[in-house]
């Protein structure tokens, strides 16, 4: 009788929900997502994307979350409309992205009832604070006492992105044990909008020296659900801290997919 023959099979990679945007390009109206969070999810954690489109109420919200392993809130060019949280008018010339608000506030509030793990960067960072019930300050640089925490004036993605400057962790925080212990961390900074009024239901794990605040862990849920306002998917493989946080979100991922399957 011929003898069976095993077959070893891959283990099945995370899907990661990955948020996106809505640009007009060449006149038409497109749904776009940088190829930098793209990359966080393949090169940091070994995940399988999945673009959202930033559909509003014509997406099902709930059949989207229950196909996810992860979430992924990028960041954004554009800024929360503050309606959201009842702040002042924006000023004139402010890029808004309604039919992302739309989408990503109610998007975030359905991952974290599912407990499906998230990570927020930048404009998710500000999102995740808003959905909870927190609000924005839009200017952070018109602050008495902040610094400028916008974008150096360059075309190099390598300056843009380069480290700007240092964050505190939360002493006995998760950050804190993903950065080997220590409590300092330098990071980059390309954002003119910052938490306000901190949400209910988190903790922060990250400060500038300024008090701008940088990280928040989520802690309604028992699930990984973490926002940065900097961006450690620029090169993620090169730094240690952010290799060390996608690698968390990775985990946390391929755990909660294995017991969504199970179901």
């Amino acid at each position: 009788m011929p003898q069976r023959r095993t077959v070893h099979t891959a283990p099945r990679p995370p899907v990661i929900g990955v948020t996106a945007c809505i640009r007009t390009v060449d006149g038409s109206r497109t749904h776009t997502v940088g190829e930098k969070y793209i990359r966080g999810v393949t090169d940091g954690l070994g995940g399988l994307p999945l673009l959202i489109p930033a559909l509003g109420d014509d997406l099902d919200i709930g059949a989207v979350v229950a196909t996810l392993d992860g979430l992924l809130v990028t960041g954004s060019l554009s800024n929360v409309e503050p309606h959201h949280y009842d702040g002042p008018s924006a000023a004139a010339g402010t890029l808004h992205d309604p039919a992302r608000d739309a989408t990503v506030l109610p998007l975030i509030l359905a991952a974290l009832t599912a407990g499906v793990p998230l990570l927020a960067i930048c404009r998710g960072h500000q999102e995740l604070n808003v959905a909870l019930g927190g609000s924005l300050h839009q200017r952070l640089h018109e602050l008495p006492g902040r610094i400028d925490h916008r974008a150096p004036d360059s075309p190099d993605l390598d300056i843009q992105y380069g480290l700007a400057h240092p964050v505190t962790l939360t002493e006995g925080g998760l950050f804190q044990q993903l950065n080997g212990g220590d409590t300092r961390l330098q990071v980059n900074s390309l954002h003119w909008q910052g938490i306000d009024r901190l949400a209910d239901g988190v903790e922060v794990e990250a400060v500038a020296d300024d008090g701008t605040v940088e990280a928040v862990r989520v802690t309604r849920t028992e699930s990984f659900a973490v926002s940065v306002q900097w961006h450690p998917e620029f090169k993620v493989r090169e730094n240690p801290f952010s290799l060390a946080l996608f690698g968390a979100f990775g985990d946390a991922a391929r755990a909660y997919g294995t017991r969504r399957r199970a179901r």
